[in-house]
């Protein structure tokens, strides 16, 4: 048990709601946000208890995460970890993406991050972890995310530069590329499933849970910082 805090952003989504489970089982308090599946929150709180809250907020509006931050804050009065897992995209050809759809990707993905740590790195009075998701798109490029693609290509400079500028409050800034998963956005279609697996080198996906198992531990370390940790066995 520990009076840690940990929030996790999109976490009721797949990689999420993993990520919410096990920091759980490590004894930590958890924020959950999400924006549309109420039901799936509801399950985690009848769970978890006083140990979990729940606050609907959509990530890419800066005002509703300040408010989160305030209400988690003000429940718990620390915060020590924070997972930005929330993510979206609407898998389109460059030329054919409209520029809504081009927005709205953009603005969870990479603005919601921005959001998120502006709204809780200050609140980390004894330092802090924050863990950011990104993808292997981000680094490759894929036909057909060319949005996706860009904004988390873009959360790997800006977690270089929030752990430079974060460095001296002895707040931790990594990424983590997950891998492909047999979850949430990964599940969408088996031609990328197999596709996956053929460019592994162990012919495998990516778990989910050991991926979470992996971000609770990178979030008890002390003197990692701007690093980006890949989780599949695909060479980049």
């Amino acid at each position: 048990m520990t009076d840690k805090v940990a929030i996790v952003t999109g976490g009721t989504g797949g990689l999420g709601r993993e990520i919410v489970r096990a920091f759980y089982e490590t004894g930590y308090r958890i924020g959950i946000n999400y924006l549309t599946s109420e039901k799936a929150a509801r399950e985690c709180i009848e769970i978890m208890g006083d140990m979990a809250m729940s606050v609907r907020a959509d990530i890419s509006e800066f005002g509703q995460v300040s408010q989160m931050a305030e209400h988690i804050y003000k429940k718990w009065g620390r915060v020590d970890v924070l997972i930005n897992s929330a993510g979206i995209t609407k898998d389109s050809l460059l030329i054919r993406q409209s520029e809504k759809d081009w927005d709205r990707i953009v603005n969870v993905n990479l603005k919601g991050a921005f959001n998120a740590i502006k709204a809780f790195a200050p609140l980390m009075k004894e330092g802090g972890h924050i863990v950011n998701i990104s993808s292997y798109s981000g680094l490759k490029g894929k036909e057909g995310q060319a949005a996706y693609s860009a904004s988390k290509a873009a959360l790997l400079g800006l977690t270089k530069t929030a752990a430079i500028e974060l460095s001296k409050y002895k707040i931790r800034v990594n990424a983590v590329l997950p891998g492909y998963l047999s979850a949430g956005m990964g599940i969408s279609t088996a031609g990328s499933l197999k596709k996956a697996r053929e460019d592994s080198l162990l012919n495998t996906l990516s778990d989910p849970k050991e991926a979470a198992r992996f971000i609770v531990y990178l979030a008890s370390t002390e003197n990692i910082t701007g690093q980006i940790f890949c989780l599949d066995s695909r060479i980049i």
